[in-house]
């Protein structure tokens, strides 16, 4: 494989897709293998002489690589720009920030839509069960195709903070710091059923045709997959962010019409949640990262005990969770801060409070900018700044 060194982007970015696995393919935690496999990656900011200032964001379940600029799929702004890019908290100015699509997904990373080599069709159902060990060990493989070799920080949100950590487990000598927002350590049995209601949504939609809707003259599952959102959606939420925005509100109309049109403006809601969903977002990857993450548990290979996963590390930890968060508790996070002190790793720990629920990771939080503008310059400053 021809390595190559992306060493400066403007402030637009720069995305690229590339092959991988042609000579080696990627062993999957499933026993399977793929390659070769596509994988798609925008990158913001310099790459330094000694490549020392390289930050991987993870995106979670239905993000992709656009975390800031214009998401070419939707037109809309990126995911992350309140957190990533000049004079930001992960300063672009400062950092070469590197987003790639996670494998199993269908922003240009290769999924279930994508062809298989071997047939020219797409994959659907054929496509290997994946797993966030999987996603993170072909981000790897990338970053060793870019000539990268250690990462200054891994940074998500969500499943986003399930790669983080697996990141600093699976790679430590790696990586020198991780930020794992509003994640948890493994999947709970409430995680596993919210997902397990929205996959049946799909497969229960006549146009999802056990997964070779892609040969079905453009029918889509779009009903299934828009039930599935709506469901996932409110888990991103919180009940006292729910009725502060929404309360009982009617939509466009003085009183109830007795029917099962939209009375409540929340119903409204949810409905264009799952109509704009469907456009940008392939049904077959939905389960598949669904699935990934209800595989996650850090601490199964060593016992269940989850500080035998960060034994020895020398990786520097930021863990923040929110109080409103009913998907990934504060609690869950604070399981995981337990572990890494009894790992003996360094960590720091903010429970924030915000009644905008799971989500908030992604909105104006002026509390989570600041811990991690700190957190990233202090550790920046304790090796003595970066090279130019």
């Amino acid at each position: 494989m021809d390595r190559k060194t992306v060493t400066d982007s403007t402030d637009d970015g720069f995305a690229e897709v590339v092959t991988l696995g042609q000579d080696s393919p990627l062993r999957l935690d499933s026993g399977d293998s793929i390659g070769p496999f596509q994988v798609a990656y925008k990158c913001w900011g310099k790459l330094n002489d000694d490549r020392s200032n390289a930050v991987l964001v993870c995106h979670a379940l239905t993000g992709d690589q656009y975390v800031r600029g214009i998401n070419p799929i939707t037109g809309k702004k990126g995911w992350w720009q309140n957190m990533v890019g000049p004079g930001r908290p992960v300063d672009t100015g400062r950092y070469f920030v590197i987003c790639i699509n996670v494998l199993g997904s269908c922003a240009g990373t290769t999924g279930p839509a994508s062809p298989d080599p071997e047939t020219g069709r797409p994959y659907g159902l054929t496509f290997p069960v994946i797993t966030i060990g999987d996603m993170v060990r072909a981000q790897a493989m990338l970053l060793d195709h870019l000539g990268i070799e250690s990462l200054f920080s891994v940074i998500g949100g969500s499943m986003g903070g399930m790669q983080a950590l697996q990141w600093a487990v699976d790679y430590p000598d790696r990586v020198k710091t991780v930020i794992a927002i509003a994640t948890t350590w493994r999947h709970s049995a409430q995680n596993i059923a919210f997902h397990e209601v929205g996959r049946q949504a799909i497969m229960a939609d006549a146009n999802w045709d056990h997964g070779r809707y892609y040969d079905n003259g453009g029918a889509r599952p779009h009903a299934g997959l828009a039930v599935a959102r709506m469901a996932a959606h409110i888990t991103y939420m919180s009940e006292r962010g729910l009725t502060s925005r929404f309360g009982r509100s009617l939509q466009d109309r003085d009183r109830v019409a007795f029917g099962f049109d939209a009375d409540f403006q929340i119903e409204s809601y949810l409905r264009h949640q799952g109509i704009s969903f469907v456009d940008r977002f392939d049904a077959n990857s939905y389960l598949y990262i669904t699935r990934a993450m209800d595989y996650y548990d850090l601490g199964s290979p060593y016992g269940g005990i989850l500080a035998k996963a960060f034994q020895g590390t020398t990786t520097r930890f930021c863990v923040l969770s929110f109080t409103s968060d009913w998907l990934y508790t504060t609690g869950e996070s604070r399981h995981i801060v337990r572990a890494l002190n009894a790992a003996r790793a360094r960590v720091s720990y903010a429970d924030i409070d915000m009644d905008k629920g799971h989500d908030s990771f992604l909105l104006d939080c002026p509390e989570m900018f600041t811990i991690i503008r700190g957190f990233l310059s202090s550790e920046a400053d304790s090796i003595g700044g970066f090279q130019s």
